[in-house]
């Protein structure tokens, strides 16, 4: 009872913490943080150079919005993987100190907290030779080894 409560605190506030920095960017651009150190600023502003940044931008406010209405949530997990890849490393490399270790602590800590209810969901994505489906019905059929959904 104790994690679930854990879980829809931390979907809540991981959800919250995505849709703000998100829209920050587009709401408030005077307060994103570019990072104190030159490598974290180079390479902020290099995403912004490119137009990632607002992709980027986006995807947090999308992923902070399903992520609250507690709706894809795996699809959600799986999305948030790679960004949140990035985002520890500029954390821990790039603008090292107290408040930026913290924040790559929690991404690590929400990031298994969210996905630890959903494991079965991903258990799928580890086979190492499957058999493709080639039908037109959704789900797993039998003759790719899974059952139907």
């Amino acid at each position: 009872m104790i994690f679930k409560w854990t879980y829809h605190a931390s979907r809540v506030v991981f959800g919250s913490w995505w849709l703000f920095s998100g829209l920050m960017h587009f709401l408030w651009p005077s307060i994103q943080p570019l990072g104190d150190e030159p490598a974290a600023i180079a390479f902020t502003k290099a995403l912004m150079a490119s137009g990632l940044f607002d992709w980027i931008k986006v995807i947090e406010v999308v992923l902070g919005v399903t992520m609250l209405l507690n709706r894809a949530i795996p699809l959600t997990i799986v999305a948030l993987v790679p960004l949140n890849i990035v985002i520890i490393y500029w954390n821990f490399v790039l603008d090292t100190g107290a408040v930026e270790w913290t924040f790559g602590a929690l991404s690590i800590a929400f990031n298994a907290i969210l996905a630890w209810p959903w494991r079965r969901y991903f258990w799928p994505l580890f086979v190492w030779r499957g058999v493709p489906d080639y039908s037109l019905e959704p789900g797993f059929s039998e003759a790719a080894g899974g059952p139907r959904i």
